[in-house]
């Protein structure tokens, strides 16, 4: 039982040491949270799909990934103008604001949750960073474990979802701050410069 805890306790660090960073992924879950739009959905996206690959690791897919690189550059590719798009359109919100946008929760600004959803989808799917923390290195470290390898998976997972959480329904404490349109137009410019750096380095290194 020690073993297993400690086997846990291994992979939650090692998952969140790999996802506390300014990344695509982060900022776009921050910005919904702080707008209260589809924030359970692009918290539950986010969490699920690095439990799916977290666990596609720890079962030795990663193997079959390193075997094709072809894959990671075409995922990179499509990754990496997928951001650009959508850091140029960060930016535009901040170089144009819409006067008549309303910067409260739920307002206009806030767009469908079907797009926020497959906003979230593009941006955890196509990233190839996501494959090389998840599958690659988490998979690796876990099968040092041995039989306790799952339990580190396990682990790994519930630091994917506890700082999703935290990050999207903490992110509303901010929403009083973020009220006035000049500290909006600095959370914008935050995304868009993560995105379009994100996006430049992922094509560049396709």
């Amino acid at each position: 039982m020690t073993s297993t805890i400690a086997a846990v306790l291994a992979g939650f660090g090692t998952g969140l040491s790999l996802i506390v960073a300014i990344g695509a992924q982060n900022a776009f879950v921050l910005r919904q949270g702080v707008r209260r739009h589809a924030v359970l959905a692009v918290v539950a996206i986010c969490a699920v799909s690095d439990a799916v690959l977290i666990a596609l690791g720890v079962a030795g897919v990663g193997a079959v990934v390193t075997a094709w690189p072809a894959m990671l550059t075409a995922v990179g590719l499509a990754g990496g103008a997928f951001l650009l798009c959508y850091g140029i359109l960060a930016a535009r919100r901040v170089l144009r604001p819409d006067p008549a946008a309303t910067l409260s929760a739920g307002g206009p600004d806030a767009g469908s949750a079907r797009r926020a959803v497959l906003t979230c989808l593009a941006m955890t799917w196509l990233n190839p960073h996501v494959y090389l923390d998840t599958v690659l290195l988490v998979g690796s470290l876990a099968s040092d474990r041995g039989d306790l390898r799952w339990a580190f998976g396990a682990g790994a997972a519930l630091a994917s979802l506890g700082w999703f959480f935290a990050l999207g329904f903490g992110a509303r404490m901010l929403s009083g701050v973020l009220s006035r349109p000049k500290a909006w137009r600095v959370l914008d410019g935050l995304v868009a410069v993560t995105m379009l750096a994100m996006g430049a380095l992922l094509v560049a290194g396709a």
